[in-house]
């Protein structure tokens, strides 16, 4: 990445709405703006998980400001992800769709575990080198990450879903803050904690670090109550909690450092680090600077070397996992980029996403070879897989399910020239690879007109591959019955 280059990062959490533009120099990010505006969309979702149109406007309004921010930023540089509130929201793709479009650039939903991979990046990234082993925490507003780790690497990961903003509409919805409301809410978070207290117990990690949304507010409000400065101890847990009971409501709560957004879910979230502390046996926890946002440039920077991009080394674990035939993998791959880089040159996000499908097309084999294909879709839909979103991992799963079978009988999006252009060089490329070997390409071009494709081949191509011609012309066949026509001149 070219030393100057502006970064941002658009991070949509059930709480906040934050958006990070940073200047890479010399292997660093160097803040150059930030924003933040409480939005609390994970107040807003109904009973039926459903947000309000109040949440949805709420979240739209946020996006077209933080637009007007992001116009000196190249759209490449930008990336958009949502957590935990639209992770649940049924009508997710209502507020994504809008939003994108306000926003000017493509929202991501993560997953519960890539969200926390991506706050261990933001975490390390502006830590000291140290060896060190980790524990990370952060508590948002819908969801609690946990994370083991030692300098950039996250080694085990999870997320509950218990938050700030959830805990308090639980257990304070009225505001009321009484210690029957303390105790059922630590109960009830130590219950889910409990769950994973064995993956990190205390014997694991070192230091313990907390990031963000509560451990941030917590730290301020101890801070300037005079208390030591960037670290959170048990005792002073406690004490917090007592001047919460103090004061009885959370509209009489006046502690310096506690911010007016904060006050309504600070019971819930203390609650939770309470819990935290005591199902893990923490006795300190030390306020990190970094958070998810931060991760979210840190990723963008790795992505920039196919060496660095961790979403190639998450595609290999799943081939090794599945136990794919790497060697057909690689040459299904290799051929469908041929074919696709002459129909669509330069659009390389959208080839490297044709090569990982290509790869992982015979993901589901190891289930049952009839259908694999479908269980194959199935896997990619319901994994997680390091640096992938959840939407990439579904238009993943969009090429696996139909590179074989008839094209009439899958719902497909016939307008997405995209999407079709990649299908149709997977589809021809898995014929083409039908002797798992590589094939001949001398000579083969294919040539794009419209929605219309024609394969060429050199003078007696088809005769010296018989079985590869026949595979092609029933290919060919299947597409004459679809908006698109794909065929084959020898």
């Amino acid at each position: 990445m070219q030393e100057g280059t502006l970064l941002a990062a658009v991070d949509l959490g059930s709480n906040s709405f934050r958006l990070e533009i940073g200047r890479y120099e010399h292997g660093y990010i160097q803040r150059v703006h930030y924003l933040k505006e409480t939005v609390r969309q994970g107040a807003g979702l109904d009973e039926d998980r459903n947000l309000s149109a109040q949440a949805l406007q709420r979240g739209w309004d946020c996006l077209e400001r933080f637009a007007e921010r992001l116009q000196g930023v190249a759209p490449a540089q930008v990336r958009a992800v949502a957590t935990q509130t639209l992770r649940e929201a049924r009508n997710r793709d209502e507020f994504i769709a809008r939003g994108s479009a306000l926003l000017g650039h493509p929202i991501e939903v993560v997953s519960g575990p890539e969200e926390a991979r991506l706050i261990y990046q933001g975490v390390s990234h502006l830590l000291p080198p140290s060896e060190e082993r980790r524990l990370v925490l952060d508590i948002g507003g819908r969801s609690t990450e946990l994370i083991l780790g030692r300098q950039y690497e996250a080694q085990d990961m999870t997320s509950l879903r218990l938050g700030s903003v959830a805990w308090s509409t639980r257990f304070f919805a009225e505001g009321q803050l009484t210690e029957r409301a303390f105790a059922d809410a630590q109960t009830a978070a130590r219950a889910q904690i409990d769950e994973v207290q064995a993956l990190f117990r205390r014997s694991l990690w070192d230091v313990a670090y907390g990031s963000s949304g509560t451990v941030g507010a917590v730290g301020d409000i101890l801070a300037q109550c005079g208390r030591t400065a960037g670290r959170i101890q048990r005792a002073d847990l406690l004490w917090l909690e007592q001047q919460l009971l103090r004061a009885g409501h959370v509209s009489r709560v006046q502690l310096a450092g506690l911010k007016d957004d904060r006050r309504p879910v600070i019971g819930g979230g203390l609650c939770v680090l309470r819990a935290l502390f005591d199902a893990l046996d923490i006795e300190e926890l030390q306020v990190a600077q970094g958070a998810l946002r931060q991760g979210v440039l840190y990723d963008m920077v790795s992505r920039e070397s196919p060496a660095t991009d961790l979403r190639s080394a998450a595609v290999a674990a799943l081939s090794r996992r599945f136990c794919v035939d790497e060697a057909q993998a690689r040459r299904v791959a290799d051929v469908a980029m041929r074919l696709f880089a002459q129909v669509a040159p330069g659009q390389d996000a959208v080839a490297q996403q044709l090569g990982w499908a290509a790869e992982l097309h015979e993901l589901g084999c190891r289930i049952a070879h009839s259908g694999y294909h479908r269980h194959g879709a199935y896997i990619l839909e319901h994994t997680d897989a390091a640096g992938f979103a959840q939407g990439e991992l579904e238009a993943l799963a969009r090429l696996v399910r139909a590179h074989r079978g008839k094209l009439r009988k899958l719902e497909l999006d016939w307008e997405d020239a995209g999407f079709m252009l990649q299908l149709a060089c997977l589809r021809l490329a898995v014929a083409l690879c039908h002797a798992r070997c590589m094939p001949d390409m001398q000579g083969m071009e294919l040539v794009r007109r419209g929605q219309r494709l024609q394969l060429c081949t050199r003078a007696g191509w088809a005769a010296a591959y018989p079985q590869s011609a026949h595979l092609l012309r029933d290919e060919c066949e299947d597409w004459q019955r679809t908006p698109w026509a794909v065929g084959v001149q020898d």
